[in-house]
C-alpha cells in the first residue's frame, strides 16, 4: 500500500472520527442546567434542562434523546419534525426545508456573574445560518436565549417561523398560568392544565401589543403553580410589539414550549448578508415557586435590565384629573405649586398641551403637532419649566409621538408618514392612526420630537410616553412590496429612536405608557425607568393589578397614582396600594379635607424614608387577594434588618374568621421591633403594633393579627431588627 493511500484512508478515519464526535454544551446558573448535545447526525438536541446536579458527570448517565422523534435545539419545518418548528423558510429554488448542524460553539465570560454562549448552526446544502444565543446570569438564575439567521443566497429568502427558542419537559402534567385582560382590567390571571394538543397565547395588535394579553406566563411542571412550592417555569419575551408563546404537549406526553415573535402576516423578506436578531426570551427555573422565581426576575432586573434600575424614582402629581383638556398656564402654575405644597418630586402635565390649527381639546385632533397651543401657554413650555424651578418641584410632560390625529397638521403635510391603506376606508382607533417607523423619515421626526423639547428645556425632567393605539389598517407606503415586514420593521424602528434617545439623554427618567399596561415588556424598560400599570386606578382592583404585575416585575418599575377612583375607599387605603410600587398622585388636592391633606404630606415623607426598602429589597407576596377577602406583601432589605408588611383588608365577610399573617424573608435568630406607619392624623396605632418585638422565627411561623373585618382598610407594618 504506498504512502498516498495510506495518508488518504489517515486522513479519511480523522474526518470520520470528527464527523461523529459528540458535544456536550452547558449552559448554566448557580441553579439550574440545558445541556446540549451533538448527535451522530451533526444536529443539536436538549439532552437535558433542570436544577444543576452537583456532579457534572452525572449528565453522561442521561438517555440521549437524538433518536425518533427528538428534542431538537432549533427544529426546522420540512424535515421529520412532526411538531410546531422553530424556525422556517423559503429558499431561492422554492425549497422549504432546512436541516441545521453543528458547525461550532464558543463560551465566554461576561462577568464574573454573566456567562455568553454562542452555538453556530449551517444548512449543508444551502446557504444558511443561525447562531443560537444563551446568556446566564448566575446568582440571579436567568437564562436568555435569542438567535440570528443570516443567509448568502443569490436573492432574498423568505423566513415563516423564527423562534427566539424552544424548550422541553417530561412531566406527568403540565399547568399553565396566563394573563389576559383589557384597558383598565389588565393581567388577570388564570390557570389551567396543558393537555394533548397546542395552547397559544399570542398578540396581533402591533404597536399597543399588550392590550388584551401580556408577553410573560408561568407553567407548573407537575402540578399547579403555587407561591411556595413546586417547580415552576417563568418566561417573558423582551419584543414591544407582536409575540407568540407555544405550549405543545405530544403523544408522549412531552411539552414544548416555543417563544418569539408572532410571524403572524409576518413571513419576514431576509436580504443576502443580513442578520435577522430575534428578541430575547428570558426564563428562570424555580423549585420554590412562584414567589422564588418573581424574585430572582426582579433582582435580574434591578441589576442588569431596567433603565437605571439601581436608581432612584420620582414622586409627582398628574393634572389630569384634575383638569383633563381644560387648562391654561395661570392654571398650570397653582397645580404647580399644589405638587410644591404637596411634598412631591415633580409635577407631571398631561394630554392637551399641544396643537394650534387644530388645538387639543379632545382627543380628536391635534395630535402630531407638538408646538404648544398659544391659547393655552402663550409663553410655551419653558415657562412652566420655569415656573417649576421656581417653585422647587421639577417638570415632566406627556407626549404620544408615534401616533397622529387625521385633523392634524402632520396628517394633512405628511399622509404618506402613516400606516393606513391606500384603497380602503381607514378604522380608526381612539380617532388616531399610527405614524409608519419603518420609515427613517419617520424615526427621525419621532426622535425630533423629543429632541426639541430637551434641546429647548435642558431641565426637562421626566416624560410619559404613551401609545394608546394599536396598529390598524396594516399598510406602509415606504415598504412598498416588502409589507410582510411591517410589523417586525416598525419595532425595530421604534428601537432606533429610542436607542438614539437614550444615548443623547441616558439619565432622562421615562414612563411606558400604553392606554394603561399596553406595553409591559422587559425590552421596552432597556429604555424606560417604569411602566403605567393601568388607567384604572381603583385601589381594589390595584391590589389585583400589582400582584399580576409583581410575578414578573420590581415594584420600583410599576407606577401607582392615588386618584379619585373609588370614592368609597379611603384616603389612606389609596395611598397604602400605591406606597407599594412608584408613587405619584392624579388627584384634586384641594378637592381633600384638611386632614387628608396633611396625611397625604405625612405620607411622602413617610414613603421617602422607607421606598428603598421597596425598591431594592426582596418581595414576599404572603396572601393573595385572588384567596379571599384579604391580601398582604411584604419587603425585606438585602440586610434583613429592615422590612415592610402591607396588609390590606378588601370585603370581608361579617365576624369571619381571621387568620394571622405569617412573614417571610426574615432572619428567625433576630430580634424584630413592629410598628405601625402612615397612619392618619390623630390615630393612634394598634397596640400590638406599638413598638412590640418579635423573634424572625415567630413572625415567620406564627405570624401577625394584622387582618380586620374593616371594609377597605390598610395597615403598613414597619419591623426594624435590634440588638
Amino acid at each position: 500500500m504506498t504512502k498516498k493511500i495510506l495518508s488518504i484512508l489517515f486522513f479519511l478515519i480523522v474526518v470520520t472520527h470528527t464527523a461523529v464526535k459528540s458535544q456536550t454544551i452547558y449552559v448554566s446558573t448557580n441553579e439550574t442546567e440545558l445541556v446540549l448535545q451533538t448527535a451522530q447526525n451533526k444536529r443539536l438536541y436538549q439532552l437535558y434542562l433542570g436544577p444543576r446536579l452537583s456532579n457534572q458527570d452525572d449528565y453522561t448517565t442521561i438517555k440521549s434523546r437524538s433518536d425518533g422523534q427528538a428534542w431538537e435545539a432549533y427544529p426546522v419545518s420540512g424535515t421529520e419534525t412532526y411538531f410546531e418548528p422553530a424556525f422556517g423558510i423559503r429558499h431561492n429554488d422554492g425549497n422549504m426545508t432546512t436541516v441545521l448542524q453543528y458547525v461550532s460553539h464558543n463560551v465566554k465570560k461576561v462577568t464574573d456573574d454573566v456567562t455568553e454562549t454562542v452555538i453556530s448552526l449551517k444548512d449543508a446544502l444551502y446557504p444558511v445560518q443561525v447562531k443560537l444565543y444563551y446568556r446566564t446570569f448566575a446568582k440571579e438564575n436567568i437564562i436568555q436565549s435569542w438567535t440570528e439567521i443570516s443567509h448568502n443566497e443569490k436573492r432574498a429568502v423568505n423566513i415563516s417561523s423564527y423562534a427566539s427558542s424552544m424548550l422541553y419537559w417530561k412531566r406527568a402534567r403540565y399547568f399553565l398560568t396566563e394573563f389576559s385582560g383589557d384597558w383598565a382590567k389588565e393581567v388577570n390571571m388564570s390557570s389551567a392544565p396543558l393537555n394533548f394538543g397546542k395552547k397559544v397565547i399570542d398578540s396581533k395588535l402591533g404597536s399597543r401589543a399588550n392590550l388584551h394579553v401580556s408577553p410573560f406566563f408561568t407553567v407548573g411542571l407537575g402540578e399547579t403553580p403555587r407561591e411556595n412550592e413546586g417547580q415552576v417555569l417563568m418566561g417573558t419575551l423582551a419584543w414591544t410589539g407582536n409575540f407568540r408563546f407555544t405550549f405543545e404537549v405530544d403523544n408522549e406526553n412531552n411539552l414544548r414550549v416555543i417563544s418569539g415573535i408572532n410571524p403572524y402576516a409576518s413571513d419576514y423578506t431576509l436580504e443576502p448578508g443580513k442578520v435577522f436578531a430575534t428578541p430575547a426570551f428570558i426564563f428562570t427555573l424555580s423549585n420554590q415557586g412562584t414567589g422564588k422565581g418573581s424574585r430572582d426576575l426582579q433582582r435580574w432586573a434591578r441589576n442588569y435590565q431596567l433603565k437605571d434600575g439601581k436608581g432612584d424614582r420620582l414622586t409627582l402629581l398628574n393634572n389630569w384629573e384634575s383638569t383633563g383638556f381644560n387648562f391654561n398656564e395661570p392654571k398650570l402654575d397653582s397645580l404647580i405649586a399644589e405638587a410644591k405644597y404637596l411634598g412631591v418630586d415633580m409635577f407631571l402635565l398631561d394630554d392637551g398641551w399641544f396643537g394650534n390649527k387644530y388645538p387639543r381639546q379632545s382627543d380628536t385632533q391635534g395630535l402630531g403637532d407638538w408646538q404648544p397651543t398659544s391659547s393655552k401657554l402663550p409663553n410655551g413650555v419653558p415657562a412652566l419649566v420655569k415656573s417649576a424651578t421656581r417653585t422647587g418641584v421639577k417638570f415632566g410632560i406627556w407626549i404620544e409621538p408615534e401616533m397622529v390625529n387625521p385633523k392634524s397638521e402632520l396628517f394633512e403635510k405628511h399622509p404618506d408618514w402613516v400606516i393606513m391603506l391606500p384603497n380602503r376606508e381607514p378604522y380608526y382607533f381612539r380617532n388616531q392612526l399610527v405614524l409608519d417607523l419603518s420609515n427613517p423619515a419617520v424615526q427621525e421626526h419621532v426622535f425630533n420630537v423629543v429632541d426639541h423639547l430637551m434641546t429647548e428645556n435642558p431641565q426637562l425632567a421626566y416624560l410619559k410616553w404613551d401609545c394608546n393605539s394599536p396598529v390598524t389598517n396594516i399598510y406602509s407606503p415606504y415598504l412598498k412590496e416588502k409589507q410582510n415586514n411591517l410589523y417586525v420593521d416598525y419595532v425595530r424602528g421604534l428601537y432606533n429612536v429610542l436607542d438614539r434617545i437614550k444615548a443623547k439623554y441616558p439619565n432622562l427618567p421615562m414612563m411606558l405608557c400604553s392606554g394603561g399596561g399596553g406595553r409591559t415588556d422587559y425590552e421596552g424598560l432597556r429604555y424606560f425607568t417604569e411602566f403605567w400599570c393601568s388607567d384604572n386606578t381603583d385601589p381594589v382592583e390595584r391590589l389585583f393589578i400589582q400582584w399580576g404585575y409583581s410575578q414578573f416585575f420590581p415594584s420600583k418599575a410599576m407606577a401607582a397614582h392615588v386618584t379619585s377612583w373609588n370614592h368609597d375607599a379611603s384616603i389612606k387605603f389609596r395611598v397604602d396600594v400605591a406606597m407599594q410600587c412608584k408613587l405619584g398622585f392624579d388627584i384634586n388636592v384641594k378637592e381633600l379635607r384638611p386632614e387628608e391633606q396633611a396625611f397625604c404630606q405625612s405620607a411622602i415623607t413617610t414613603y421617602n424614608r422607607v421606598k428603598n426598602i421597596n425598591f431594592n429589597g426582596d418581595q414576599y407576596r404572603l396572601v393573595s387577594p385572588y384567596d379571599g377577602n384579604h391580601t398582604a406583601v411584604m419587603y425585606v432589605s438585602e440586610s434583613q434588618q429592615q422590612a415592610l408588611l402591607y396588609t390590606y383588608d378588601i370585603y370581608p365577610r361579617f365576624a369571619e374568621n381571621l387568620l394571622p399573617v405569617q412573614c417571610q424573608g426574615l432572619n428567625p435568630a433576630r430580634k424584630y421591633s413592629v410598628r405601625e406607619i402612615n397612619l392618619m392624623p390623630g390615630a393612634k396605632p394598634d397596640e400590638a403594633f406599638n413598638g412590640k418585638v418579635y423573634s424572625g422565627d415567630y413572625l415567620m411561623k406564627v405570624g401577625l393579627d394584622a387582618f380586620t373585618t374593616n371594609k377597605m382598610h390598610s395597615r403598613i407594618l414597619e419591623l426594624e431588627a435590634v440588638e
